[in-house]
């Protein structure tokens, strides 16, 4: 695990992130920051559309920032919301795809903090592994 000076931080950043969310549906506003490999921040905030499909979710928009600039080996993550709410599926498996064994820390507006990892957040999670290589049999 991180130290806790790091992830502060990378909380700090989240909620910075958060003022900038647009949800004017559902009020739930959320930030998340994330740190890479290179030790490069990326953050995101939550996107709504009034076609509720079309939303994009903090975590993802700060991920595919990340990927978008060529540093996809995600180390930490600080996701926050009011509630300390936790990264959704869609979320869970993204992250998976680039940080399985990285470090997410789940905080609300105050110090509550929760801390775990993207594995612990997606047991038997479907990664890039989970796919069969090679040419497929015929007949």
């Amino acid at each position: 695990m991180s130290s806790t000076d790091s992830l502060e931080e990378l909380v700090a950043r989240a909620k910075e992130a958060r003022s900038k969310a647009y949800a004017p549906y559902s009020r739930f506003q959320v930030g998340a920051a994330l740190r890479t490999a290179s030790g490069k921040i990326y953050r995101g905030c939550n996107v709504e559309n009034a076609s509720y499909g079309l939303s994009m979710c903090a975590e993802r928009i700060a991920v595919f920032k990340a990927v978008c600039a060529g540093d996809s080996q995600l180390e930490e993550l600080a996701v926050v919301s009011e509630t300390m709410a936790a990264p959704c599926g869609a979320c869970r498996q993204v992250l998976a795809e680039f940080g399985l064994e990285a470090t997410v820390i789940i905080a609300d507006l105050g110090e509550r903090r929760r801390i775990t990892t993207v594995s612990d957040l997606v047991p038997f999670a479907f990664t890039p592994s989970s796919l069969t290589c090679g040419e497929s049999e015929t007949g």
